[in-house]
């Protein structure tokens, strides 16, 4: 039978499945569809732009690899398994705890080794259904802590393909951290953007921010995660964004990346949005956390930005380490300045940049805030655009040639646990 044809009768087979509830019937009736399809064309060269999907369930370690998968790919991203989670989990405590949480063995926590898609419903949300994906590193191990990374794609992007553009799973997985991507469904914006613009959108417990704390709560409900070891980072919309949670949630998120992004408030509409992107935000733009917020330090932060970026300019950069040191500066217990250590260097790639390191001058923040003194870093790409730097080229908006940003963001979170509360 002709492929195609095969393939919408799977298809309409599938989707009849899927509306009885039997769902394992129909990614059943999948797998075994695509694997006949393989042993008849297993001797055809696969086109470079071939891309199928598949439902099974990550292959072990050292087993061979499905090869319906997209072999061109740079990076290789575990396939997905859909997993509806439509009874709710039990709720995570509301502040971070130093108590670990031994749900390595919850019924419901995904296994060590996967990259799962999961249905996550929540009830203040405007748009249905969410999705998330989320990566379990192989080494997890039952009741032990492991450090949580939530990732942020940008626009017209989606988990996956973030996944595999930036290699966070592959670095995260010797770190032993759980990697959080959230999907940002079309039915919120068309161009699948976060909206960091909007100002119900910019507040804790409210719009996306309690969305996608909801979803951190959901995993940290299922798994052992070291809640002093909680991170944050984005590209663009999602790193405007990664740096609105980190001015809302400054008791939840114990450093921030943003990757060619803008300040937490840097516009409070559409127009305001495309201003800030061209030249960056006014003077003024940027407001205060709500009064909600913890009045606690800033978190540190790590910032990526193309000199030559002509989608969101490099003055956005520095306005990040302007809001972090200002924020800095005025906390309760903050009040000292900072020293700026300046460092020029080029990638592998040949691509240039200048890395400025921001350290508190004399004695560091009491021990109730941070370990280290280093309080943020600034990379300035030198001829980059709006790319993530050093990502691989199976994903979008990347680029190759520049500085291993997944690597010196991971390095940098690591290097900032947050203290423990008292």
């Amino acid at each position: 039978m002709d492929w195609n044809l095969n393939l919408k009768r799977l298809m309409g087979e599938a989707t009849q499945l899927v509306r009885s509830g039997q769902l394992a019937d129909a990614t059943r009736a999948i797998q075994q569809t695509l694997g006949a399809a393989v042993a008849r064309h297993s001797n055809e060269p696969t086109p470079a732009s071939a891309e199928a999907t598949s439902l099974q369930a990550p292959s072990p370690a050292g087993t061979e690899t499905p090869r319906w998968r997209n072999a061109n790919t740079a990076q290789d991203v575990e396939d997905a398994v859909v997993i509806d989670r439509s009874a709710p989990t039990p709720p995570a405590e509301a502040q971070p705890s130093t108590t670990p949480r031994p749900t390595s063995n919850h019924p419901k926590a995904e296994p060590p080794g996967s990259f799962t898609r999961v249905v996550f419903t929540h009830p203040s949300a405007r748009h249905h259904p969410h999705h998330y994906h989320l990566y379990v590193p192989p080494g997890t191990t039952a009741g032990t802590p492991m450090p949580l990374v939530l990732m942020l794609h940008g626009c017209t992007q989606n988990p996956v393909d973030f996944a595999t553009g930036t290699g966070m799973n592959d670095a995260a997985a010797p770190a032993n951290a759980l990697v959080l991507y959230p999907e940002q469904p079309h039915s919120a914006n068309p161009n699948g953007c976060w909206n960091w613009f909007r100002p119900g959108d910019q507040h804790r417990g409210s719009g996306e921010p309690a969305l996608l704390v909801a979803m951190l709560q959901d995993v940290m409900a299922r798994h052992p995660v070291d809640a002093q070891r909680v991170y944050v980072a984005g590209l663009s919309a999602g790193g405007a964004m990664a740096a609105l949670l980190g001015r809302e949630y400054p008791e939840l998120f114990a450093a921030v990346g943003v990757h060619s992004g803008l300040q937490a408030g840097a516009a409070h509409n559409v127009m305001a949005a495309l201003s800030a992107m061209k030249n960056g935000a006014k003077p003024g733009a940027a407001t205060h956390p709500t009064a909600e917020a913890p009045a606690l330090p800033p978190p540190p932060m790590i910032v990526f930005h193309g000199d030559a970026d002509t989608t969101v300019h490099a003055h956005n950069g520095e306005q990040l380490i302007e809001a972090t040191l200002s924020a800095l500066a005025a906390a309760p217990d903050g009040g000292q300045t900072t020293v700026e250590t300046v460092h020029q260097g080029q990638s592998r790639g040949g691509q240039s940049y200048t890395r400025k390191v921001y350290t508190v001058a004399g004695s560091a923040l009491s021990a109730s805030t941070l370990h280290s003194t280093v309080v943020a870093e600034q990379w300035v790409l030198h001829g980059a655009g709006h790319a993530w730097a050093g990502g691989h080229a199976g994903g979008s908006h990347t680029d190759p040639r520049g500085v291993a940003a997944t690597q010196e963001m991971l390095r940098f979170f690591l290097e900032h646990p947050r203290a423990p509360r008292h």
